[in-house]
C-alpha cells in the first residue's frame, strides 16, 4: 500500500511539474488528486485489503463508504469553487491594438456614458463567450479569447458590446463553479487591448450554483469599471428597475447632437429559479426604456435613433422566424440561419414581453441584437425592426460545439453620421481563411 501510494503521488508530481509555474496553479489539481486518492483507498479497502492482510479488522463498511465519499465530494466541490487565473500569462502577453481613442464622458447623476465620434462609429457585437475558468477548460478558454482577438483585430472597433454569458460556472460542463475569475480575465483581456466595451448579463453569468452571486458580481464589475480600467463602460448608477446593468449609452457627433442611443437590457435568467423557464425583460424595464426615448427625443427635437441589446431573444424572434419559414412577405431576410437542435429553434421566454410592441409604437429603435441560441445567427426585419442573432463564440457550453465552426463569429455595426447604420457578419472562418 505504501509503494502504491508513493507511486501515485510521484506520478502526480511528475505530470504537473512542467506546468507548475506558480503555487496557485497547484491548488485545483491537488484537491482533485486528494479526492481521487480517497476514492482509490475506499476501493482498495472494499476489494483487495482482505487478500493482502493476515488479520482483518472489522469495520462498519456503510459508514466507511459514507466517510470516503464525503471526503471525495468535499475535495471536488472545493476545487470547482476555487478561483484560479490560468489565462493570465496569455492575457499579459497581448499587445495594445492601435486605434483612435474617442472622447468618453460619464454623467455621474444619470449613470450614462457618452462617446463622441467624428466619423463612422464601429461596434463589434460579441456574444456567448463562455469562459470556464478551470484547468480542464483552459484550452477552450484560450480558443475563445483567440476568436475574440481575431474579430477585434479584423474590425478595429470603437466599442465592443457583449450580449451576455461571458462565463459558464456550471460544474460538470466547465469543471468550475467560479464566475469571478473568468470575469476578471475577460476584463483584463479587454483592458490589455485597450478597447472600450460594455455588456449585458446572460442567464449563465450568475447561475444559482456559481461561487459569486448577483450582488457580488455587480460589485466586481463596478471595481473594474471606467474609473479603474478606462475601458469598461459599466454604470456606477443604474435605474431602479428589474435586473442589473440596464444601461443607456449615447453616441454623439462632434457638434453635440445625438447620433445613436444604445439601450442595454438585462433579460434576466430564469423565472422563480426554474432553469426550464427563461425570464424576460419586465414591464418596469420597458417603462424605463420609453421614458429615456421620450426624454432624449424631447431634448433633440426629433425621434432619436436607437439600437437595443439583450441576451435572451424576444418572443418576436420566434414569430419572425416562423413567418420566414412559412415564406411570408411580412418579414425581410438579410442573412444567416437558425440551426439550433431543438424542436423550437428560438429559445425565448414563454412569458409575454411588452418591449417589442413599445419599440414599434415609439419608432426609435430600428434594430435589436441578442445571443443565447449558439447555432442561430439569422437577421430578419419584422414590423419595421431588424431582429439579429449574434454569431456565438462558445467552445464549451454545448456538447461538440468546439468542433463546429460555421456558427462562430461576430457582427460589425457601423453607425453613420446621419443616424443610419449598416451591419456586416464576420464569420471566424473567413478570418482564418485569410
Amino acid at each position: 500500500m505504501l509503494l502504491a501510494s508513493a507511486g501515485y503521488w510521484t506520478t502526480f508530481v511528475l505530470i504537473l511539474l512542467p506546468f507548475a509555474r506558480r503555487g496557485e496553479l497547484l491548488r485545483t489539481p491537488l484537491l482533485l488528486a486528494l479526492g481521487l486518492f480517497a476514492l482509490l483507498l475506499l476501493l482498495y479497502d472494499l476489494t483487495l485489503r482482505r487478500r493482502a492482510t493476515i488479520v482483518n479488522l472489522r469495520r462498519n463498511r456503510a459508514r466507511l463508504v459514507g466517510v470516503f465519499c464525503l471526503i471525495f465530494l468535499l475535495c471536488v466541490v472545493t476545487a470547482l469553487r476555487g478561483q484560479h487565473y490560468y489565462l493570465e500569462p496569455y492575457i499579459a502577453s497581448l499587445p495594445h491594438i492601435g486605434h483612435a481613442t474617442l472622447p468618453i464622458e460619464y454623467d455621474e447623476a444619470r449613470g450614462v456614458y457618452s462617446i463622441t465620434a467624428a466619423s463612422d462609429f464601429r461596434i463589434l457585437h460579441l456574444t456567448d463567450i463562455h469562459l470556464g475558468g478551470s484547468l480542464f477548460s483552459l484550452r477552450k478558454d484560450r480558443l475563445a479569447l483567440d476568436a475574440c482577438l481575431a474579430e477585434i483585430r479584423a474590425t478595429d472597433p470603437d466599442l465592443v458590446i457583449v450580449t451576455g454569458d461571458i462565463c459558464l460556472p456550471l460544474g460538470l460542463l466547465s469543471f468550475s463553479f467560479d464566475n469571478a475569475a473568468p470575469v476578471y480575465e475577460f476584463a483584463a483581456f479587454m483592458r490589455n487591448l485597450c478597447i472600450p466595451w460594455a455588456f449585458t448579463y446572460g442567464n449563465h453569468d450568475t447561475e444559482a450554483v456559481a461561487s459569486t452571486g448577483r450582488a457580488g458580481l455587480d460589485a466586481i464589475f463596478r471595481s473594474l469599471s471606467y474609473k479603474t480600467s478606462g475601458c469598461l463602460l459599466y454604470p456606477y448608477v443604474q435605474p431602479a428597475v428589474t435586473g442589473r446593468n440596464n444601461q443607456l449609452l449615447e453616441i454623439r457627433n462632434e457638434d453635440g447632437s445625438l447620433r445613436q442611443a444604445l439601450f442595454l437590457f438585462d433579460s434576466n435568467d430564469y423565472i422563480d429559479g426554474d432553469i426550464a423557464r427563461y425570464d424576460y425583460i419586465h414591464d418596469d424595464q420597458v417603462d424605463w426604456y420609453e421614458s429615456e426615448v421620450l426624454r432624449l427625443s424631447e431634448r433633440e427635437g426629433r425621434t432619436i435613433p436607437s439600437l437595443a441589446f439583450f441576451h435572451i431573444p424576444l418572443p418576436e424572434y420566434r414569430t419572425a422566424f416562423d413567418l420566414y419559414e412559412a415564406g411570408s412577405t411580412a418579414v425581410t431576410y438579410f442573412f444567416g440561419s437558425n440551426e439550433e437542435r431543438v424542436a423550437q429553434k428560438v429559445c425565448c421566454s414563454e412569458h409575454p414581453c411588452a418591449l417589442f410592441d413599445r419599440i414599434v409604437a415609439l419608432g426609435s429603435t430600428t434594430g435589436t441584437f441578442c445571443g443565447h441560441d449558439h447555432y442561430n445567427n439569422i437577421s430578419l426585419r419584422y414590423r419595421g425592426v431588424r431582429l439579429t442573432y449574434g454569431m456565438s463564440i462558445d467552445y464549451l457550453a454545448m456538447p461538440g460545439i468546439s468542433r463546429d465552426t460555421a456558427q462562430r463569429g461576430a457582427e460589425l455595426i457601423t453607425l453613420l453620421e446621419d443616424g443610419s447604420w449598416t451591419l456586416r457578419r464576420i464569420p471566424l472562418l473567413s478570418l482564418l481563411d485569410d
